[in-house]
């Protein structure tokens, strides 16, 4: 069986450097996918579930957002666990303090809720054979 290619995998985004994002700052992030991996093909005992992977170069550095997911039936997927995003981005208040995970939640949710993720996972599952799709 030929190996898989595999460009960035999820937890990769571990080892990228942090970079700080102002919550108030204007401008967003334009994160484009990098591609989506399917790691339970669904049958009759298991959904479809899976990770995407999104990054954006900016002029800052390079950021990037990923995540599991699930599907919960024919065209309807979601995040797996919205507090569970990996991401090296660390998020700023207007004092500079970094925020915690738990205050980044919201903002980096509502980072992944502006992307069209769920239309290149829905891709990825109408792509036979390939555990990872990727970006076009």
């Amino acid at each position: 069986m030929p190996p898989t290619f595999q460009p960035c995998p999820p937890w990769s985004l571990h080892a990228w450097p942090s970079l700080l994002w102002q919550v108030s700052r204007h401008g967003p992030l334009h994160l484009q996918h990098l591609g989506t991996q399917v790691t339970c093909p669904g049958d009759t005992s298991c959904r479809n579930v899976g990770q995407t992977i999104w990054a954006w170069r900016g002029d800052e550095g390079d950021v990037g957002m990923a995540w599991d997911w699930v599907q919960l039936h024919c065209g309807v997927v979601a995040m797996a666990d919205p507090m569970a995003v990996v991401t090296n981005l660390r998020l700023v208040s207007d004092d500079g303090e970094v925020l915690t995970a738990y205050e980044s939640a919201r903002h980096i949710n509502a980072i992944v809720h502006g992307l069209p993720w769920q239309r290149a996972v829905e891709r990825a599952l109408t792509a036979p054979g390939q555990p990872f799709a990727l970006a076009a």
